[in-house]
């Protein structure tokens, strides 16, 4: 019951890896066994996935890059096209995970001198952050 479940409430729950399924699809994988493995490009090793995250629009790998304290790359089969959890290592498309900047980026279609930095358009009185 209702008062039942409210008692557990803050209770840490544990379940013994032997007694999860181990037949799910090829591309499905449990967060814990994504934890640890190095990150690969096309030049070697350059990180380590530290923590899996899905705040609500899809799981995220959080990955230690040489150099960089974090970064969050999209586990999308776009950004991360292969995942070899035996040889411990996930491949990443550095370009669809966002670690380096497309040539394109910056600029709008059509709209040579783009500055997406730059001051947000309307009147100065308009207030607030448009």
């Amino acid at each position: 019951d209702r008062n039942a479940a409210e008692a557990l409430a803050g209770t840490e729950l544990f379940v013994d890896r032997s007694v999860l399924p181990d037949d799910g699809e090829e591309d499905e994988f449990y967060h814990a066994d994504l934890i640890g493995l190095d990150v690969r490009d096309d030049t070697g090793v350059i990180g380590k996935v530290v923590a899996v995250h899905n705040f609500g629009g899809g799981d995220m790998l959080d990955v230690t890059l040489a150099g960089r304290k974090g970064v969050l790359i999209p586990f999308t089969q776009a950004a991360v096209p292969h995942v070899s959890i035996a040889d411990g290592f996930v491949e990443v498309d550095p370009l669809a995970a966002g670690l380096v900047e497309d040539e394109d980026d910056g600029e709008a279609p059509g709209r040579s001198g783009f500055d997406p930095k730059g001051r947000p358009r309307g009147p100065k009185d308009a207030g607030g952050n448009r």
